[in-house]
């Protein structure tokens, strides 16, 4: 008894010295042309996108940590020709290039140990291109009105749009639907461990290429096979081709749903 008496008296003295979650408040809204783009760029934190009551965009933003202190990370808002940009900002030392808030692939984007977490929610409007970008977190984009890409590395990843729907992660699942199927160039869905399903318009022609390595492949389409087929990769046609559309994950099956 009197070593069980020690172990709760030390478990509650370190629940006494963990630090205390702190959080702060972050919120913007603005006008964006139909054509343009909301672009949200995260690192720790996932982010949540619907579509917007009214006519303009509405980001907020929980900036939340128990070890860093949420003021040092900067929600920066960088408007450009084709949109806006809003990044979470993390600190960096003196000593090296600091992070940046930039467009698409551009800027620089790191935590240095900072254990604070930005979480997302956006309104977008109809027919303003949305982006939603993270490393440790899931994005669910639904209920979009305009084209919409979701990305993450650790997360699992969501997107439905009236237009064209693009997604990516490494570790989480991917769940894509669109209205539209008049891509250019190659439309490619891929993860490494999770599933992929996606629907597709029922006017879709497209050449579809579908691997996994653990998992099966399944399609409400009619296929037509013009390359290898088996039950992990299937090389073929839906309608009358054309378009490339690539499904690739290692581990989890492939589901390719008809639509409207």
């Amino acid at each position: 008894m009197r070593i069980t008496s020690t172990l709760v008296v030390l478990a509650a003295a370190a629940v006494l010295a963990a630090p205390a979650a702190r959080a702060e408040d972050f919120r913007w809204s603005g006008a964006i042309a139909r054509g343009k783009v909301l672009e949200i760029k995260g690192v720790n934190g996932g982010i949540e996108a619907g579509p917007a009551s009214g006519s303009e965009v509405e980001v907020t933003a929980r900036k939340s940590g128990r070890r860093s202190d949420p003021s040092e990370v900067e929600i920066k808002v960088v408007e450009h020709g084709g949109g806006v940009t809003i990044c979470a900002v993390y600190p960096n030392p003196s000593d090296e290039r600091p992070n940046e808030c930039q467009p698409g692939s551009g800027g620089r984007m790191n935590t240095r140990n900072n254990d604070v977490k930005v979480e997302f929610s956006v309104r977008v409007p109809e027919g303003v291109r949305f982006v939603g970008r993270t490393v440790n977190g899931g994005v669910e984009a639904e209920g979009l009105a305009a084209d919409a890409e979701v990305y993450s590395v650790n997360g699992t990843v969501t997107v439905t749009s009236s237009g064209l729907a693009r997604a990516q992660t490494v570790n989480g699942s991917i769940t894509a639907a669109m209205g539209r199927a008049d891509w250019s160039g190659p439309l490619e869905l891929k993860t490494v461990n999770g599933t992929i399903t996606v629907e597709l318009p029922a006017s879709t022609s497209a050449r579809v290429e579908a691997s996994t390595v653990n998992g099966g492949i399944d399609t409400d389409f009619p296929l037509t096979v013009t390359g290898r087929f088996g039950p992990r990769h299937v090389s073929g046609t839906i309608g009358s081709g054309g378009r490339d559309l690539t499904l690739e994950t290692v581990n989890g099956g492939i589901h390719i749903r008809r639509g409207r």
